[in-house]
């Protein structure tokens, strides 16, 4: 089954909002650390935002900084990226990804075993 589940994204014109969630189960129930990560057609995948679970430590791409909330629920196990102000250069799919152990490289994508199937969000000019 699939570990990590996105839902939220959608088609939005430049300056319009989204939210997004990521439902976590499974293996990847309670993770020590969760983030957010983008891939837009041709180009790498890059870091967006990461939370640690228990302290709430929060990390932030420059890109999206003052725009987008990393958030969770500990009840829900379920993680948010609040995302306003969108350009069209936030259009990718976006991945959320968890790792239940300790790991310093929050940005990195090795620092994570669970992946979800990504949501496409789509920001028009």
């Amino acid at each position: 089954q699939v570990p990590l589940v996105e839902s939220g994204g959608g088609l939005v014109q430049a300056g319009g909002s989204l939210r997004l969630s990521c439902a976590a189960s499974g293996r990847a129930f309670s993770s020590y650390r969760m983030a957010w990560f983008r891939q837009a057609p041709g180009k790498e995948r890059e870091f967006v935002a990461a939370i640690t679970w228990s302290t709430g430590n929060t990390y932030y791409a420059d890109s999206v900084k003052g725009r987008f909330t990393i958030s969770r629920d500990n009840v829900k196990n379920t993680m948010y990226l609040q995302m306003n102000s969108l350009k069209p250069e936030d259009t990718a799919v976006y991945y959320c990804a968890g790792n239940r152990v300790y790991s310093s490289g929050y940005g990195n994508m090795a620092s994570y075993n669970y992946w979800g199937q990504g949501t496409q969000v789509t920001v028009s000019s």
